[in-house]
């Protein structure tokens, strides 16, 4: 089964599509009930889709194996929460169910390519991660017979050969949930004879944790008169939005020329390897009238914050609710963002996952939320949706969730809340995180902004969870060191501080992070957190020292 994580947005911004099993099952802080939808239930989805329903569920450990809903026996408190997982299990069985069926209208392929180049060495290559990308997809919207638009792929380059029975079906699973990811809107399409294009990007996260990354650009077609747009889609292992943007910008210069002109670029890109942060890489590819043209692509230098704009994120929202969203997150609450643009909404979603940093969202992720799975705004678990604001009445209804409006006419921006949200971070590094966030100016470039919204965040959790490494014994035999919870969170004096941390330790991120610290043979790799704990510690000790003295 699947877990679909989605990010959509124009020009700059990341989709995720993760595939891994349902919606995960998993431990959650705190005794939360859940009211469940009745006017719009999963009940009518599944008398849409018919399918038995077939499901898994993941627990909190992250070896845990995985077993089918109707066995998962709930507590009492639990049982409106089982109905709710087994209504949502049919609905993603039920879903998948539906691309096996499409797979029996094949649609019409076409292939640039003159010999397959997939051999052995190269895919040992490609899957080390030094190819830029795996492979190139076109989807089209093509009328069917009851007259409505559906999309299709009707390009690959280059084609998978030599593929066993059960990789070539996995495949066609993925190509034809991508061709819906393409178009998440559904089929509501029409002829158009204006377009403007719009880049976004998705992740496919194998059962195994490797992933492949979707970036996608929809454009209308070379033609005349009236046509419905189509989407290039590149399937790569990396993970770098601006670069493959670029990419975009070169496909689609050469596609106003002719399809035959994408495939020398695409073969000399494919082969070219993926440069390391703030480096280039230069492709030379021929264009006619203008002869060859060298191409240069660079990788920024901060890898981590290489798909995140937070100018959207800040527009919408001030300082005040930015927070307050950001300490729902933290406590992995399920949150629900409206607004009328797809663009705005993937682009603000995006951009709350980054404030997790170095912390990662492991629950449900989904920027754009289809119409067709509106339903699965009932999951129990937590999640961070995109619902445009057409579909926003099927939302509001629900209770234990936070709900933001980010339409510019909104009346209130928090629609739906919990009401505990402004109390959930200490007072002190609250306002150290809105004192921070002062120095922000309206006229910073993207890189200026993604810094002064690291340097807000990131001290947070330096302050609140830094010690960690300090509470991970280890012995000489080389095992898996052993978090000492307890004595971590005690250590604490402020006990605003404690209260929260004591908290967040409960939460799924944290279990996963602290999880890999203790698969460590040492202390934790060196990277900008690493860093920033060091100096902070440096930075207390100097202060003790002074009062010594």
């Amino acid at each position: 089964m699947w877990l679909i994580h989605i990010n959509l947005r124009n020009d700059k911004q990341s989709r995720e599509i993760r595939r891994s099993t349902l919606i995960p099952v998993r431990a959650m802080s705190g005794e939360v009930s859940r009211r469940i939808r009745k006017r719009h239930g999963l009940k009518n989805f599944k008398q849409r889709w018919s399918e038995q329903p077939q499901g898994a569920a993941n627990g909190k450990e992250k070896d845990a194996p995985s077993c089918d809903l109707s066995t998962v026996q709930p507590s009492e408190d639990e049982e409106v929460e089982r109905g709710a997982l087994k209504r949502l299990s049919t609905m993603w069985s039920s879903f998948r169910a539906k691309l096996n069926r499409d797979q029996v209208k094949e649609p019409c392929q076409e292939s640039l390519d003159s010999a397959p180049v997939d051999t052995t060495a190269r895919e040992q290559r490609y899957m080390s991660g030094h190819y830029f990308f795996e492979y190139l997809v076109v989807v089209s919207l093509k009328k069917s017979k009851e007259g409505a638009y559906e999309p299709q792929i009707t390009y690959q380059f280059p084609k998978r050969d030599g593929m066993v029975r059960f990789q070539r079906e996995e495949e066609e699973k993925t190509l034809k949930a991508i061709t819906l990811f393409c178009f998440p809107e559904g089929i509501s399409w029409a002829p158009l004879t204006e377009y403007h294009s719009e880049t976004f990007s998705f992740v496919l996260t194998e059962i195994d944790g490797s992933r492949r990354n979707g970036y996608c650009r929809r454009l209308l077609p070379h033609g005349n008169g009236a046509r419905p747009p189509e989407a290039f889609c590149i399937i790569s292992r990396l993970a770098c939005f601006g670069l493959f943007s670029k990419i975009f910008d070169e496909v689609e210069k050469r596609h106003q020329i002719s399809m035959a002109m994408i495939y020398p670029f695409m073969q000399s890109l494919r082969e070219a390897a993926f440069p390391a942060p703030g480096k280039t890489v230069k492709i030379k590819s021929f264009v006619p009238d203008k002869g060859t043209e060298i191409i240069s692509l660079t990788r920024p230098l901060d890898s981590w914050l290489e798909h995140v704009d937070f100018r959207t994120l800040f527009r919408c929202l001030t300082n005040e609710e930015v927070v307050l969203v950001f300490a729902a997150a933290v406590m992995e609450r399920r949150i629900v963002f409206i607004a009328v643009e797809l663009s705005t909404l993937s682009q603000v979603i995006h951009a709350v996952a980054a404030l997790l940093y170095p912390f990662t969202w492991q629950h449900t992720f989904i920027s754009i939320v289809p119409e067709i799975l509106i339903d699965v705004v009932m999951a129990p678990t937590p999640y961070l949706l995109g619902v445009q604001k057409r579909l926003m009445d099927q939302v509001t209804d629900q209770t234990d969730l936070l709900v933001v409006d980010l339409s510019e006419d909104r009346k209130d921006t928090f629609l739906v809340q919990i009401g505990d949200e402004k109390s959930i971070l200490p007072p002190k590094l609250q306002d150290e995180i809105l004192q921070a966030l002062r120095n922000r100016k309206e006229t910073s470039t993207v890189e200026e902004l993604n810094s002064v919204v690291s340097e807000a965040f990131l001290p947070f959790f330096v302050k609140t969870v830094g010690h960690f490494d300090l509470y991970v014994t280890r012995n000489s035999k080389g095992q898996p060191g052993v978090f000492q919870s307890r004595a971590f969170y005690k250590t604490i004096k402020s006990k605003t501080t404690r209260h929260f941390v004591k908290k967040f330790l409960q939460t799924q991120m944290f279990d996963l992070f602290i999880q890999e610290v203790e698969q460590q043979p040492g202390s934790p790799q060196q990277g900008i957190f690493h860093k920033k704990i060091v100096e902070y510690q440096e930075q207390k000790k100097n202060e003790k020292a002074k009062k010594r003295h």
